[in-house]
């Protein structure tokens, strides 16, 4: 499968995975065929990719949290906002039993790589978000060493890291257009808000709550809400932050469509030393499957093909089924290849939506229902 830009989508492809709300309701139903009304509806309600079925590609996509856990985790984060919405306490004895199953999880799958970007709606961007820093965070943590009690306090943490967003108007938190000077102001209260909330709970860990108030501080001093610089920031906070940048950017936004993986990964390492504690930023790029499973990609000899495994040791180098040949023409046979044995092979570029139907509209009607 391989995620599109609606844009792109035609009437006739396959979903190849359910789509959610925040509240575990079916938005689109794996193996629903597209439909101009389906179309439609998702850009209703501020859906902007989908993940659907490629006959190039019929494997299966590992993830590290399984659709259970991620469904029962981001209910709990939207029920927890409500909560506070309502002027109700948070559950947090639900809070912490939910992040003990999520460690127990990663640390069954510790040999898999963070491979798949969930499909939000743009309302839904919060919880979502809360749900895959916390994966990310965790997955850093292990990296790192952590042990069972740190990864609970960075788990809590990172799954509340934005709790202070509920006092925060909806009209500027949802803002398509650029903030201005005074929301700005006001959505960087945010840090504050989370860390008075949290403090107001006798079991949450003061360092859990410290995630929240120091999530948005920057490794050469220049964040805020206190300035904080280098060893000044909490292990856990300098964790989070760069989670929070990695999942922001993989995000559709109203505003710009999600970047790629290779994108992101980029980004977030080029604001290693300045945004971001280096440690951290290794510690958490060498759990990201950099070329996803799905992803099509040219390779430095102009082939193009798709991911469809990964070599766990070298995610930079995956194993490419090779489709097209330098000209754009689908080959005769096709046949794969394993990066981490030809040293002098590498991908070049991964293909945007856009040259991806170019490339399948300029080829045989037989290419474009594989699309």
């Amino acid at each position: 499968m391989r995620r599109i830009n609606i844009r792109y989508l035609q009437p006739g492809m396959t979903v190849a995975r359910t789509i959610y709300s925040s509240s575990g309701k079916v938005l689109l139903a794996a193996g629903m065929k597209i439909t101009p009304k389906y179309i439609k509806r998702l850009r209703e309600v501020g859906v902007a990719s989908v993940y659907v079925k490629d006959d190039l590609f019929d494997g299966n996509i590992p993830d590290v949290l399984s659709e259970k856990s991620r469904l029962e985790t981001t209910q709990l984060v939207k029920e927890s906002f409500l909560a506070l919405e309502a002027n109700q306490r948070i559950n947090i004895r639900a809070v912490k039993e939910i992040v003990d199953n999520i460690i127990d999880e990663l640390l069954a799958n510790r040999e898999v790589l963070y491979h798949l970007a969930d499909i939000r709606s743009y309302d839904d961007y919060t919880f979502f978000h809360s749900v895959n820093v916390c994966i990310l965070s965790l997955m850093t943590a292990i990296t790192l060493g952590y042990d069972q009690l740190k990864l609970k306090e960075l788990g809590i943490g990172a799954l509340l890291h934005d709790i202070g967003k509920i006092r925060v108007s909806k009209e500027i938190l949802n803002k398509s257009g650029e903030l201005s000077p005074e929301e700005y102001k006001l959505i960087r209260k945010h840090p504050e808000y989370g860390y008075q909330i949290l403090r107001t709970y006798d079991d949450v860990p003061l360092l859990s709550a410290h995630v929240s108030l120091q999530h948005h501080e920057r490794w050469d001093g220049r964040g805020y809400p206190r300035r904080l610089a280098g060893e000044q920031i909490h292990e856990y906070a300098r964790i989070v932050a760069v989670a929070d940048v990695y999942d922001a950017l993989l995000a559709d936004r109203p505003y710009r469509p999600a970047y790629s993986v290779n994108q992101a990964v980029t980004i977030v390492s080029r604001m290693s030393n300045t945004y971001f504690q280096p440690r951290a930023v290794a510690a958490l790029v060498s759990n990201i499957a950099v070329f996803p499973i799905g992803s099509v990609v040219m390779l430095s000899t102009g082939q193009t093909g798709i991911v469809v495994d990964v070599n766990s040791n070298c995610p930079t180098r995956p194993i490419v089924k090779v489709v097209f040949d330098q000209y754009g023409n689908k080959m005769s046979k096709v046949h794969e290849v394993d990066l981490t044995r030809l040293n002098t092979v590498f991908i070049s570029k991964v293909l945007s939506d856009e040259e991806i139907a170019r490339l399948f509209k300029g080829n045989t009607p037989e290419v474009v229902d594989l699309y």
